[in-house]
């Protein structure tokens, strides 16, 4: 098996083709079924709606276990790949399945609660699978063969390097180079998560030192004006090195924002679940 193929296209799409094939079979038993004649469709009462909601809800505890078997590392049970795979195809077919065992009836009530958290996980699992096959790539060609470590280096030799061509300048020059690297220092490039999805789009102190610098040299001539040329350089590049680190964290970032949603929906779906079959049994 290749293990580098995306879980979409996993053997060959083996559970796309499954998801369809089930969806297709729960089509022609909807469109099949002739439901008591006090019924004017087929709804979740009749015993294609129980038998779809059975399906539905044991689909929706499987589906649930994918985070069990992303930590047991030794499972022979199929393998990661063809989970994930099965995970997204058949998470996507619960949007015809749960549909048809609620007979298109909704309203204000716990049934219709159940369903909009399905809907809403369901929508939250493909950004996840938009992610991880779109940021992935967009991460490598950020990075450049770098990595977020030898970056860090290459910021901390170039501080370096503008703290020492900055003695050679007047006491404005110092202010702005040690002003800069104190907020920067403050502010890390990482910063807080919200920080983080903004990436480069955020207040860089880096970049309007290197504003300030500039709009200073231009009073400034002679071996002066020669080393402002030169500190803007090593700024310049320092600023380039911050913009490509923070676009990386934010590429991870949205690779991680999606579980923000799709983990706690998850759990407020099996407790709606629950309290949907509970109402159902109790009540009717």
């Amino acid at each position: 098996m290749d293990h580098h193929q995306s879980i979409i296209e996993y053997q060959r799409g083996r559970y796309l083709k499954l998801a369809l094939l089930l969806c297709a079979l729960v089509i022609s038993a909807y469109l099949w079924h002739e439901p008591p004649s006090v019924y004017t469709k087929p709804f979740g009462g009749t015993w294609l709606g129980y038998t779809l909601g059975i399906v539905s809800a044991f689909l929706i505890l499987w589906l649930m276990l994918l985070g069990i078997r992303k930590r047991r590392y030794r499972s022979s049970i199929g393998s990661m790949q063809g989970w994930t795979s099965a995970h997204v195809y058949i998470g996507v077919s619960l949007l015809v399945i749960v549909t048809l065992h609620s007979g298109f009836e909704f309203g204000w009530n716990v049934h219709t609660l159940a369903y909009v958290l399905m809907v809403l996980v369901i929508i939250s699992g493909m950004y996840g699978v938009y992610a991880y096959l779109r940021y992935p790539d967009l991460i490598t060609k950020n990075i450049a063969g770098d990595t977020a470590e030898s970056i860090i280096l290459k910021i901390e030799d170039l501080d370096r390097k503008s703290r020492a061509l900055v003695l050679d300048l007047p006491d404005e020059a110092n202010r702005i180079v040690n002003q800069a690297t104190r907020a920067a220092a403050r502010q890390q490039v990482g910063g807080t998560f919200r920080q983080q999805l903004a990436g480069d789009k955020i207040k860089c102190p880096t970049r309007e030192a290197c504003q300030a610098l500039s709009q200073l040299g231009a009073k400034l001539t002679g071996s002066e004006a020669m080393v402002v040329k030169q500190l803007l350089a090593e700024m310049n590049r320092k600023s380039v090195l911050i913009d490509r680190t923070r676009r990386d964290l934010r590429f991870r970032a949205l690779m991680r924002v999606w579980l923000v949603f799709h983990v706690p929906l998850s759990f407020a779906l099996l407790g709606a679940l629950i309290a949907h079959v509970v109402s159902v049994f109790y009540f009717w």
